[in-house]
């Protein structure tokens, strides 16, 4: 059962990452020259730069990628918050390769909101992000509470 869960987080956060790429490209053409590039706290932009600047979320997505796959594919090069012993080593395996699959989710949610965002801002300063980052960076947070927690009862 858990290597179903498993592959559908994979294929469905490859699918994310095809999807930003596609989104990019897609809307490439009709970005004005020049985009922003940085947002402040209020949701302004800050600084601007060539429309090239598009891509470059979708290549840090790549390489937070390989990171991930690593990370899940070898687990015991991970840092754990408890001793890994035998008789834990399986649970808290398990937990690490569910939570960096979530974390991952959570992460491609940020950077497709950003993009989404910075394209839309591009060509209409009024607009506002679909989710706002208080929510996306509040979910990762929360999140790493509740590793913590399945961590330490499954010690």
């Amino acid at each position: 059962m858990e290597d179903i869960l498993l592959t559908v987080f994979d294929v469905f956060n490859f699918g994310l990452l095809v999807f930003l790429w596609w989104f990019t490209i897609k809307n490439y053409k009709s970005l004005p020259q020049t985009i922003p590039i940085h947002f402040d706290f209020d949701g302004k932009a800050d600084n601007f730069g060539s429309k090239k600047y598009a891509f470059l979320m979708p290549c840090f997505l790549v390489g937070i990628y390989v990171l991930f796959v690593y990370a899940v594919r070898s687990p015991g090069s991970a840092n754990y918050p408890v001793e890994i012993t035998p008789e834990n080593e399986y649970a808290q395996f398990l937990i690490m390769k569910i939570f960096m699959r979530w974390l991952y989710l959570l992460i491609v949610i940020i950077f497709l909101n950003s993009q989404d965002y910075m394209f839309r801002y591009a060509v209409d300063e009024t607009v506002k992000p679909r989710i706002p980052m208080t929510t996306a960076f509040l979910s990762i947070l929360a999140s790493l509470i509740v590793v913590f927690i399945f961590v330490g009862v499954f010690k």
